[in-house]
């Protein structure tokens, strides 16, 4: 006959009795840990600005707005303008989203499904885990020696057959944005397919089963059901991706091109940002540093934008998709 179990009184006491005054001081120190933390950052960013902003104020009250939409940069004559950086640095960043984007989730999607075997995913995680490692002159010296000759007899058909198209408009020289924007796309991979898969294993193995016996297909399950229900950390994914790509150097400042104009052409070479700071900062006078920290101000600005928007967004995404007005 089966004993009942009874509980144990002193367990009881002790998940009953009120918390000691050590514990009580124990938390109220963690909670003043996690205020001061969060307040160091604020000040840690505000003090950036700041110093920032101090060595750009000669060039914004010198250049004002007109510094955004002027596309010459010219330190001899004293003429700044950030219109093809700007341009640069949205455009190469955005196709490198799509590209990451459409690769990433698939990959996600591959390794979280049971399309593999757990320990051969596992090995696949750690290589894609690995990517984000890669130093970024690495990368930059991989698309010099190895993806602008591979790309080059693609890019020259291209512009042979389909020239009249603006993105294919001109001729491959080497350097250009394409080579950048397939190299920025590896580089973000890492980001967007760790995150997606986060988000893909936090839905509850119940609600494939559920959508599996209503009679979904597997990739009607995937497509309807999970990638829904995963919106909201797919869309972080993408925005986090996409700030990790406005804000890359080295490897941009070697395969873009560093040319100031404005092309939607993939194959003309091109500038960012980030790329224009890190090629003239080490030669700049006192007039163009000042004009340097101006476009610095700009891309923090584009980030802060692209993540204020994001987060928007994502906040919309997950209203429609919970059915809250």
């Amino acid at each position: 006959m089966a004993t009942e179990s009874r509980p144990n009184p002193a367990d009881s006491q002790t998940v009953s009795r009120p918390p000691s005054a050590l514990e009580h001081l124990w938390d109220r120190c963690f909670q003043a840990l996690t205020h001061v933390a969060a307040w160091a950052i604020l000040v840690l960013l505000a003090y950036i600005l700041w110093k920032i902003g101090a060595k750009a104020a000669p060039a914004i009250g010198s250049y004002r707005l007109g510094f955004l939409t002027d596309s010459i940069w010219d330190a001899q004559a004293g003429r700044f303008g950030l219109l093809p950086e700007i341009w640069g640095t949205l455009y190469s960043s955005l196709l490198a989203l799509i590209i990451a984007g459409f690769f990433g989730l698939t990959v996600a999607i591959f390794l979280t499904q049971d399309f593999l075997p757990p320990r051969l995913a596992m090995v696949f995680r750690t290589v894609i885990e690995m990517l984000a490692a890669i130093p970024s002159v690495v990368f930059g010296l991989w698309g010099i020696f190895v993806v602008i000759p591979e790309i080059r007899p693609l890019a020259e058909w291209l512009h042979l057959h389909a020239g009249w198209m603006p993105i294919f408009g001109t001729s491959f020289n080497g350097p250009g944005m394409l080579p950048a924007t397939i190299v920025l796309a590896i580089m973000v991979l890492p980001t967007i397919t760790a995150i997606s898969q986060d988000a893909l294993q936090a839905i509850p193995y119940r609600t494939k089963e559920a959508a599996y016996g209503l009679g979904a297909t597997r990739w009607e399950a995937i497509l309807k059901v999970l990638l829904p229900t995963a919106a909201g950390g797919i869309f972080s994914a993408l925005v986090l991706g996409f700030g990790r790509a406005l804000g890359e150097t080295m490897a941009l400042a070697m395969l873009i091109g560093n040319s100031n104009q404005i092309s939607l052409s993939l194959f003309s070479p091109g500038d960012t940002l980030a790329s224009l700071l890190a090629s003239h900062f080490p030669e700049a006078g006192p007039v163009e540093v000042g004009a340097l920290m101006y476009a610095a101000l700009v891309l923090l600005f584009i980030t802060l934008m692209v993540n204020v928007l994001g987060n928007a967004l994502l906040a919309l995404t997950q209203r429609r998709i919970s059915g809250v007005s």
